[in-house]
């Protein structure tokens, strides 16, 4: 263990009295490894906010990964991709599906019941896509109880029930 010394006595002002410190006193324990430079401070700081920021953004990639997998957003996006009616309001293809809001309180899932807000949008507008899917306990099955397309301009299109294509003949 190394001995630090004083170069020169200095006066220590305890209380009233002024006193010389010993010359048997020496920074040991500890007082000697509680000296850490401010870089090495700064560096852990830096380390340490990068290995969290990492941490978080890979939790976040990891969470939305598994909600664009699961059955219940799966089904929800087929629906929408196979409506005629919908595909056309939003001017696709190509359809571009977008992560949903992990803090949106619309967003609620569960062991039975997925209830969730996935936003989309198209070359000419965009929208969100609201579903409700039930899982069968026995067969572990999600089904789409509702699939509704709301989209900016107000438009609602129930994917379930969808509206009649509108037919575009031309008489002669």
């Amino acid at each position: 263990m190394p001995v630090y010394k004083w170069s020169a006595p200095a006066t220590v002002v305890t209380g009233c009295k002024q006193s010389r410190p010993n010359a048997n006193t020496s920074l040991t324990g500890k007082e000697a490894k509680m000296r850490v430079s401010t870089i090495h401070l700064q560096q852990l700081a830096i380390f340490t906010t990068v290995l969290t920021g990492g941490g978080i953004g890979t939790m976040y990639y990891l969470m939305q990964k598994q909600f664009a997998e699961s059955d219940y957003h799966r089904l929800a996006t087929q629906k929408l991709k196979a409506c005629p009616v919908a595909m056309e309001s939003l001017g696709a293809p190509p359809l571009k599906i977008h992560n949903i809001h992990l803090t949106d309180r619309d967003n609620c899932i569960g062991q039975s019941t997925a209830k969730i807000k996935i936003p989309v949008t198209g070359p000419q507008t965009g929208g969100y896509l609201y579903t409700c899917s039930t899982r069968d306990l026995d067969t572990n099955r999600w089904s789409l109880k509702q699939a509704v397309l709301k989209l900016k301009e107000g438009q609602t299109i129930d994917l379930l029930n969808p509206p009649a294509a509108q037919s575009f003949d031309t008489e002669l």
